[in-house]
C-alpha cells in the first residue's frame, strides 16, 4: 500500500472513531466548542485576533462592517502588509537587502447550520505579493547571505494569487470538522501559539518549521476530529504541486498529476479552545516523489510542546526529523519564549534554533546552523501594527566565509 493511500485510510478511520464517540459523549454546549480547524495565521485565526483589538478610528466604516456581519453573517478584511530585511553580510554578488509588500483581501461567510451549531462557512483570501523596483524580496535573503533557510515566510514576489477558497463544515457540535477545496497547508500544519508569519516570528524555523517539505496552496482535504475533550487527531491530503498563481490548473494539478503530501497529527490540548497556548503533539508526513521538480519521496516527524502560564508566558519546544522528500533541514530543534501584553495585545518572543541542513537537497558536508530571533510587535493604532525584528545567523551553511550574520527587519501591517 502507498504511503498516501495509508494516510487515506487513516483519515477515514479518524472520522468513524470520531462519530462512534462523540455520539458517547455529553456535548456541554455549543458555545464552548471550537468548530474550526486552522490556526492562528489563518482566515479565521487572523480575524479572531483582530476582534480583540477596539478599533476607536473610522467607526463610521467598522460600525459597517459590524451590521454586515450581524445581518448576513458576512465578514472581511482588506489589509497591507510591508517587510524589509537589511543583513551584515551576504555572499559575493547578492544584495544583502530584501522587501516587498502584500495586499490580502480575506473573510468568511456562515451559509449553512448556523442555529444547529454545525456551521458551514465559505472562507476566502486573494493576495497580491510583489516586489518594490524588482528588488530581491524577503523570502530571497536568506539564500542571498549563504543561510540554508527564510528570513521570511510568505514575503515573495508572485504576483496575484487564490490562496484559499473553501469550505468548512462542522459537524457533532464542532468535535467533527473538515475543509476542502483550495487550501493552505500552512494554515494548520504543526501549529503552536507562534506559529504566525505574519503577526510572529518571521524565520520559518519558527513557523512550521524546515523540516516540512510543505507544498504552496492548492486543493486539498483537512480533517479534525476530537476523540475527548482533551485529544484530536488531524490529518490532510494537499497536492504537492499546488500553484496559486493558477487557480485554474489545481484541479489537473491535484487529479491528473497526482503527487501529494499527506499528514497526520495527535494532539493533547487543554481544550481544542485553547490549543493555541496549551498544547503538546506529534506530527508525521509523507510527500510523494515529484517528477518535474525532481524531488525524491520522503515522509518526517515532528514534535510540539507549549503551555501558557499566568496568562502572559508562553515558552515551547519543537523538534523535527526528515528523510529526503526535497526539505532544507533534516534535523532541527527549537526553543524560546513568548509574552503577551493582554492590555494592548502587543507581544514580545525570543527564540532559538539548530538546524543539520538536509544532504539530500543540499549536499553533504554542511556545517550545523544556528539561528535567534527576537521581535517585537506593536500597536500604533488599532489598524497599524508594527514589527521590528532581529535575527542572528551563526554557521550560515551556504557561506562558509561568514561565522556570524546579523539579519535587521521592519514589518508593517494596515488592516481595514
Amino acid at each position: 500500500m502507498k504511503a498516501n493511500s495509508f494516510s487515506l485510510v487513516l483519515i477515514a478511520s479518524l472520522i468513524i472513531g470520531t462519530l462512534q464517540t462523540a455520539k458517547a459523549q455529553e456535548i456541554q454546549s455549543s458555545d464552548s466548542v471550537v468548530t474550526g480547524i486552522s490556526g492562528p495565521a489563518s482566515v479565521a485565526g487572523q480575524m479572531a485576533r483582530d476582534a480583540k483589538d477596539e478599533v476607536n478610528i473610522l467607526p463610521s466604516y467598522f460600525a459597517f462592517k459590524k451590521r454586515l456581519k450581524a445581518k448576513s453573517h458576512f465578514n472581511y478584511t482588506v489589509d497591507y502588509w510591508s517587510v524589509f530585511q537589511g543583513a551584515t553580510a551576504g555572499l559575493a554578488g547578492n544584495e544583502s537587502t530584501g522587501y516587498s509588500g502584500i495586499v490580502r483581501a480575506f473573510g468568511t461567510w456562515d451559509l449553512a447550520g448556523r442555529k444547529s451549531g454545525n456551521t458551514g462557512t465559505f472562507i476566502f483570501k486573494f493576495e497580491n505579493r510583489h516586489r518594490y523596483n524588482d528588488h530581491p524580496t524577503p523570502q530571497d535573503l536568506g539564500f542571498n547571505v549563504g543561510y540554508a533557510g527564510l528570513t521570511a515566510v510568505p514575503f515573495s514576489g508572485i504576483g496575484w494569487a487564490v490562496t484559499n477558497f473553501f469550505w468548512q463544515q462542522s459537524l457533532l457540535k464542532g468535535k467533527l470538522a473538515f475543509q476542502v477545496g483550495l487550501l493552505d497547508p500552512a494554515d494548520y500544519t504543526n501549529v503552536y501559539g507562534l506559529v504566525d508569519p505574519w503577526n510572529d516570528f518571521y524565520n520559518l524555523a519558527f513557523s512550521t518549521g524546515v523540516t516540512i517539505p510543505l507544498p504552496n496552496q492548492g486543493i486539498g482535504l483537512s480533517i479534525r476530529g476530537s476523540i475527548t475533550d482533551n485529544l484530536y487527531v488531524l490529518g490532510g491530503i494537499s497536492d504537492a504541486n499546488g500553484d496559486p498563481t493558477d487557480p485554474f490548473g489545481m484541479f489537473d494539478s491535484f487529479f491528473g498529476t497526482g503527487e501529494y503530501f499527506t499528514q497526520l497529527e495527535v494532539g493533547w490540548a487543554k481544550s481544542y479552545a485553547e490549543r493555541f497556548s496549551d498544547n503538546i503533539h506529534l506530527f508525521a508526513w509523507h510527500a510523494d516523489a515529484r517528477q518535474m521538480a525532481m524531488t525524491p519521496e520522503g515522509w518526517g516527524m515532528a514534535f510540539s510542546f507549549n503551555k501558557m502560564y499566568a496568562n502572559h508566558w508562553l515558552p515551547f519546544v519543537r523538534a523535527g526529523y526528515a528523510k529526503d522528500g526535497g526539505t532544507l533541514w533534516q534535523k532541527s530543534f527549537e526553543t524560546g519564549l513568548g509574552y503577551h501584553f493582554p492590555s494592548n495585545g502587543q507581544q514580545v518572543s525570543i527564540g532559538f534554533s539548530w538546524g543539520q541542513p538536509s544532504e539530500s537537497t543540499l549536499g553533504e558536508g554542511l556545517r550545523d546552523q544556528y539561528t535567534m530571533e527576537l521581535y517585537y510587535r506593536l500597536h500604533l493604532i488599532k489598524i497599524i501594527t508594527l514589527t521590528p525584528d532581529i535575527q542572528l545567523l551563526i554557521n550560515p551553511a551556504l557561506n562558509p566565509d561568514k561565522n556570524f550574520i546579523a539579519v535587521f527587519g521592519l514589518r508593517g501591517r494596515v488592516s481595514l
